[in-house]
């Protein structure tokens, strides 16, 4: 139960009591600055507490958003002030002093809350000030101007700004148009009836996981069934979101099992489509691990980016200033936020042809399509660092070094090699890459392949040697993961065996979850995985290394299951490190986050 003290004189009529319950709070009431601070000094320490001036005049969503949102410590609007325990001492540091200095006279001519803002301010605490937007939030003098907020409380509907405010602020063009103008409604319909969104979350996932099974029937009823299905999942997955924003309801687990969902639910949708067509004797797997080696590969592009800049200074790029000019014709936004194929986008077009065509066009189709966004938005971002100078922080260098994922192998040479280097040889991530890539093209599981994979093992050690701070090297990262799931591909590919592409999708699943769980701990400021889960799972260079030994060492039919049993390892170790870091920290009062970036 959280606690809201009212302070200052009490006002006839007034609803702000009911209002606080409504948002279930339980209301004490303050005579004056003394009494508020030790009504304050009574309330659990573990409990959420606000105070709140009685002559507080808005809208129940204006305190809403003020004083319920769980990822801010401190928060305030106009006539309220509250704390979550993380902000508690610094709220009654603030308070004590308010009380020391003005005493209980100066409630009779401003509000104690307003002030303590002000002292949290001086005290240099971070106050979250939700934008209010058309709401109504005010602490009026006198009456007149009480009867002219009230009149501005009657004009706006707060329900229906809350509706709108539900809704990511930016979002695709299938999703904003054909998909939140009535997603929303289904979040409101979810509030009423007690649901959370992590239950939302959970029901996208079983529907798209159904979906994956109707097409793995590989009946044409069962396709288009499939189809409809992803659209049902992505609906509720469009709503999960708007639920938490609608009801506040954000959590840090929540916000991990919403990403990472997304992510199981479409690459099990591509094993669905791959067993659905070989049900029909067509064996895409190659284009399905393909599809999401691309897509992986995609996101680790636009996770590299956004941190190599999170905190960049003198950020300041003729590209840049060219997509913000863009930015502000409206039919170039949306053509923009088209072509590089986010989420609604790319899951629309997924159901339609999976209804409509074969799983090989589907794939075909997708492949195309995923591969014009990735060109798009890396051909820009790379124009955009070649022509920005900026200066990148030490956070964001360790933030690249975390996603590069390199394992005992390359600390144990990084070590032996780290004296003579003296600058940056990021550039062999690449070099190294295409080496054991093209050796895996030309020779297949040869040991002439292990012998380059081993090039690529020391090449990789020096690329990371050095802090990545350098114009282009938040490309290390996406180029590891190209060359990793690039020569598992190849040499599952080129092995024969039926169930060597099936084994290798899943061992690239395996390995892309724990490089997605990175990203989202380090979006979190939960710090990257524990330094023995690396090693343990052998790292970028150690697994691409071991992948090649077991190629060139086994039959074709044992290397399937060394394939399948290092899937099995890597999923095993990864996910119960994973669900005991996230559940322990949604336990352990981790701040909330929510995801409100590009669509993916």
């Amino acid at each position: 139960m959280s606690t809201a003290i009212l302070t200052g004189q009490p006002v006839p009529g007034s609803s702000i009591e009911g209002d606080l319950r409504s948002l279930g709070f339980d209301v004490r009431i303050a005579s004056d600055a003394a009494d508020t601070e030790t009504l304050l000094a009574q309330v659990p320490g573990d409990q959420r507490v606000a105070v709140v001036d009685a002559r507080f005049v808005g809208h129940v969503h204006a305190l809403r958003l003020g004083l319920t949102d769980p990822r801010f410590p401190l928060a305030a609007v106009p006539g309220a002030v509250t704390a979550q325990p993380a902000g508690r001492q610094a709220l009654t540091r603030a308070i004590a002093r308010e009380n020391s200095a003005g005493g209980g006279t100066a409630l009779a001519v401003d509000s104690l809350a307003d002030r303590i803002v002000t002292a949290l301010d001086a005290d240099g605490a971070t106050v979250h000030r939700p934008e209010l937007g058309s709401l109504v939030a005010e602490v009026p003098a006198d009456p007149q101007a009480r009867n002219e907020a009230r009149q501005s409380v009657a004009a706006v509907d707060d329900e229906a700004v809350r509706l709108k405010s539900a809704v990511k602020a930016r979002d695709g063009f299938f999703t904003t148009f054909f998909i939140s103008p009535y997603s929303r409604y289904l979040a409101r319909w979810c509030a009423r009836r007690g649901l959370t969104p992590n239950q939302v979350t959970t029901a996208s996932l079983l529907t798209a996981l159904i979906a994956a099974g109707c097409a793995a029937t590989g009946t044409r009823g069962g396709f288009i069934a499939a189809g409809v299905l992803l659209i049902a999942s992505f609906v509720l997955d469009c709503t999960d979101g708007q639920l938490a924003r609608y009801s506040l309801q954000y959590s840090t687990l929540g916000a991990w099992l919403d990403a990472t969902f997304d992510r199981a639910k479409e690459y099990a949708y591509y094993a669905g489509l791959a067993l659905g067509a070989a049900r029909g004797g067509d064996d895409v797997w190659a284009l399905a691990l393909g599809a999401m080696i691309l897509q992986s590969c995609r996101h680790v592009v636009d996770f590299s980016f956004n941190e190599a800049n999170h905190d960049a200074t003198a950020n300041t790029s003729p590209t840049a200033a060219l997509s913000d000019k863009l930015d502000s014709v409206g039919w170039t936004v949306w053509l923009r936020r088209m072509i590089v194929l986010p989420i609604g986008e790319r899951w629309a077009m997924i159901a339609v042809l999976t209804a409509a065509t074969t799983p090989r066009i589907t794939f075909y189709v997708l492949l195309i399509g995923c591969a014009f966004a990735a060109t798009y938005t890396t051909a820009g971002r790379v124009l955009r660092s070649l022509t920005r100078k900026a200066q990148r922080t030490d956070r964001a260098a360790q933030a690249l070094a975390d996603l590069a994922d390199s394992g005992p192998l390359a600390e144990l040479l990084g070590r032996a090699a780290r004296r003579g280097t003296r600058r940056s040889m990021a550039y062999l991530s690449f070099v190294g890459g295409a080496l054991v890539i093209g050796s895996a093209l030309l020779w297949g599981a040869g040991w002439q392949t292990v012998l380059c994979a081993v090039g690529y093992v020391l090449m990789s050690a020096v690329a990371v040697l050095r802090p990545l701070k350098g114009p282009l090297d938040w490309l290390v990262p996406p180029l590891f993961r190209a060359a990793e799931y690039g020569t598992v591909l190849i040499l599952a590919a080129q092995s024969g065996v039926n169930g060597a592409l099936p084994a290798a999708f899943g061992l690239v699943a395996a390995v892309a979850y724990h490089h997605y769980d990175t990203v989202y701990r380090i979006r979190g400021d939960a710090g990257a995985p524990p330094a023995w889960l690396v090693r343990a799972i052998g790292g970028h260079e150690g697994r691409t290394l071991l992948v090649t030994v077991v190629a060139a060492a086994l039959t074709a039919a044992q290397f399937e299951v060394a394939l399948t049993v290092l899937a099995v390892a890597v999923a095993l170790v990864g996910l119960v490190e994973s669900i005991r870091f996230w559940v322990s920290a949604h336990k352990g009062g981790a701040p909330a986050v929510h995801d409100e970036g590009e669509p993916a």
